[in-house]
Order: C-alpha cells, then structure tokens, then sequence
C-alpha cells in the first residue's frame, strides 16, 4: 500500500490543469518535489507554477523525466492514453494516480466531507470555506473556482482533521472511467441537485444519475448525507439507498429582496446578503448543515455568510468604467442556465434585462440534448444566444441552424449568432448602462470584452 511521507517525489502528467496546477501548488507547499509536464499552459496557471519555480522550462511530453525514483505520478485528464511519459511511468511500474485518486490517499485518514451534485456544488462549497475561513477554523479543501481570500484552492496538511472536496461526477483519468466523487469515500457528503449532464459521457439520464447512487453507497457506514430536499431526483436517489447513513434534508429559505438587496429571514432576523436568486439561497442552506456537521454555530454561519460575494464567475459582478451592470455565470447547462436567468429576473424586476448565453461544449451543442434549454431564457426582454459554426466543425458535429435553436428553447424572440464578429458588432451597438446584463459562459463569447 502506498504511504504518504515528507519529500515524496511527485510528477504531474498535464500539470498546467485548472485543478492540477493547484494540486502541485499544495504538495510544493507541503514539502514534496514536484515537476510536471504539458503540452499547453495558459494564465493563470502559467504564473503561478512559476512563482513556485515548478513551471515546466518548456511545453511537451519528455519520457526521460519519467525515473524510477518517482514516488508518485499523477495523470490529468487532459493527457490521453498514449501519452509518451505514461507509458514510460507503466514501463517503470510506478504507482499512477488520478487527480481524485491522490486526493483519497491524502485525506483517507482524515473526516471527508464531499459536495456532489450537477449545480451549486463549487458554490457551496466555496461558502463553506468562506465561513470556516471567517471563523478561524482551519481546514484542508479543494474546490474547482478561486476564492476571495484564497491563494491556492487545493490544500492539504499532515495536522488537520478534516477535508473537504467538491465532488465533480465527471471521469477521474484516461486510465480510470469512475466519476471522481466515487473515489473519496465521504464521512459526511451533501448531494444539491441532479440534471443530465456529460452526455458524451453519460449517454442516458439514467446512467448519469447511476452515478449519484453509487455516490450515495460509498458514503462510509454511520455517515451523513444533506440534501436537496426540492430535487425529485435526489429524494428518489436518497430513498433507494440500501446503506446505513444520517439524512438531513434542506430547501430553500425564506427571504425579500428590498432595494435590490437579499435579506434572509431567520429566527435571528433578516440577514443582508451579498449574493442573489433562489437557487443561490438554497445553496446557502445546504452549506449551513454542512457548516453544523462541523462545529460552527448558527450565529457564527450567519455572521459569516454575510460577507461571501460568490465564487468566481456564478453571477459574478464585472466591473465596468461607464458603471454599467453586468453579471457573469459559468452556467452553459440548462439547468445552470434556467437558475441564473430566474435569480437575474427576480432581482431586477424593473429594469432591461439582457440575457447571452454561449453554447460550446459538446452536451450544450448535441441536438438531443438541446431539447433541455426549452424556455431557458424566458422572463429576459432581450435573449441571445451564440455558438460557433466553426467550432462545430472542429468537434465533427451537425451543423445547427439557428431556426432550431429557437425551435428547442421554445423562445420566437430570441436572437442568435453563429459568427463572433457579428456577436461583438451587436454588443458595441448596445447602451451598457440602459438596463442589466447576463453573460452566461463557460466560453468568452470568442473572445468579447466585457468591459468595453
């Protein structure tokens, strides 16, 4: 069995991940040596390896790195299974390791508290951390957004006696098909929702939500589970469990919007938030249980929660010279898309509302799947949506016409664009400041500058 010890010699194949990189970040910062290789490292990655002086000294897959020295290798998603160092880390029969598999063998001897669901999950568990970090209590964590106050958002430690992990549903390597969540074994895990999503992966809705109940039985014996009480799929998979763990539901709670601010209403008072939308107080439910499973008291819950502004890009506020208001949100699922669109009209009633919504990853641009947008962006005075034929053509896929798009989003107004230069035409002829703007993305609108 593999045993952690200081100075473990590490080496990250596709080190310049959103998630390696951060991983590779910590174990430097724990003490290990750490290289790594890619074949492409974009900002912020690119910096922050080389302020830890573990950035790569040139992009490529070099087998000669790979000796047998190496405690551990640990393989990311972006390297496929003929990469050339992987095969030299087999040659050698060196332990290889997924990203979520590393994980466990870091954490297994402390309590994992794992966030899963298909939305809401960085969400919460950024407000978890956000409410720990407010109250001093220390903790090691991974989360998949950068955090207000946070340098790293990987971190693990020999001392400390709990960990907790946003639990992603997606393929753990190219050498393991398991959904990352199913690797960490959770002491106390929470489930937000359910709604298909990694359709090139998951090809029916029933073998997605397979994974949430092989989720739920790896909880350890005498665990818990909070969870999305509102979600008919989640109470399903919750009440078909055969193992033996604590159930705590949660909903959304009561709250008034007054003068464009959030105020939830508690036993305490109404408590001002900094956030908005119903799918994001439902988030902040889910993050109190988990917050009590932890030792932190409501008041002291409440009187962090108050200053959490949001992880990065879920309706995340843009700063723009001519003052004008601009939100932008990771979402591209429709379930993503329907809840950032119902906070967006909810919070501002009384002005224009402006919706764009990208479509570029394969789920969002598969026709079958197009039909789960129906009336994504109602309620919005001014929908667009835009996707690439270009990119269309680089993923092999049928071309879309943008009748069917409104066909499936069931929205005749909608207006849609398949070139970027048309896209950025239309937005420069668009006054910022008359109304509020939503920019829904996982994307960059091909490359559309959000201030200007």
């Amino acid at each position: 069995m593999f045993q952690i010890k200081i100075e473990l010699k590490t080496h990250f194949i596709a080190i310049g991940g959103s998630a390696m990189h951060n991983l590779a970040i910590a174990l430097k910062d724990k003490g290990y040596q750490v290289t790594g290789s890619d074949d492409a490292i974009f900002e912020p990655s690119r910096s922050r390896l080389e302020k830890k002086a573990i950035l790569p000294a040139e992009l490529g897959w070099f087998p000669e790195k790979i000796t047998s020295d190496i405690d551990a290798v640990i393989l990311g998603m972006h390297a496929y299974a003929d990469n050339p160092e992987l095969a030299k880390a087999k040659e050698l029969g060196l332990k290889i390791y997924s990203y979520p598999e590393f994980l466990y063998e870091q954490s297994k001897q402390k309590t994992r508290v794992v966030i899963g669901g298909s939305h809401g999950k960085t969400t919460i568990t950024s407000m978890i951390l956000h409410v720990l970090n407010f109250n001093k209590k220390d903790i090691d964590y991974m989360v998949g957004a950068q955090l207000e106050g946070f340098d790293c958002m990987v971190k693990i430690t020999e001392d400390n006696d709990f960990m907790i992990l946003e639990g992603d549903e997606y393929l753990s390597s190219t050498l393991d098909p398991r959904s990352k969540f199913l690797l960490y074994q959770p002491n106390i895990a929470l489930i937000s929702g359910i709604a298909w999503d990694h359709i090139n992966v998951f090809k029916t809705f029933d073998d997605y939500v397979d994974q949430f109940r092989k989720f739920v039985a790896s909880i350890t014996p005498g665990g818990v589970l909070v969870y999305n009480e509102e979600d008919a799929e989640v109470v399903k998979v919750v009440e078909s469990a055969e193992n033996y763990f604590r159930k705590i539901p949660y909903k959304t709670p009561d709250y008034e919007i007054v003068d464009d601010t959030v105020y939830l209403k508690t036993e305490m008072g109404d408590i001002p938030l900094s956030i908005f939308g119903a799918h994001n107080l439902l988030n902040l439910e889910g993050a109190r249980h988990i917050c009590q499973q932890l030792g932190i008291m409501e008041e002291e819950f409440y009187e962090a929660i108050m200053s959490f502004k949001g992880a990065s890009k879920r309706l995340e506020k843009v700063e723009r010279p001519d003052g004008g208001t601009l939100y932008k949100d990771f979402a591209h699922a429709p379930s993503k898309v329907k809840a950032a669109v119902k906070a967006f009209v909810e919070q501002f009633p009384n002005k224009t509302k402006n919706g764009f919504l990208e479509l570029h990853t394969y789920s969002s641009l598969n026709p079958i799947f197009l039909e789960q947008y129906d009336h994504a962006m109602d309620g919005l005075d001014n929908a667009i949506v835009f996707y690439s034929e270009d990119a269309l053509k680089i993923k092999r896929m049928e071309a879309i016409s943008p009748d069917f798009i409104k066909e499936k989003f069931k929205n005749e107004n909608l207006k849609v664009f398949t070139n970027a230069d048309d896209l950025h035409h239309y937005w420069a002829t668009l006054d910022k400041k008359d109304g509020v703007f939503l920019m829904m993305s996982s994307g960059n609108f091909g490359g559309l500058d959000l201030t200007k």
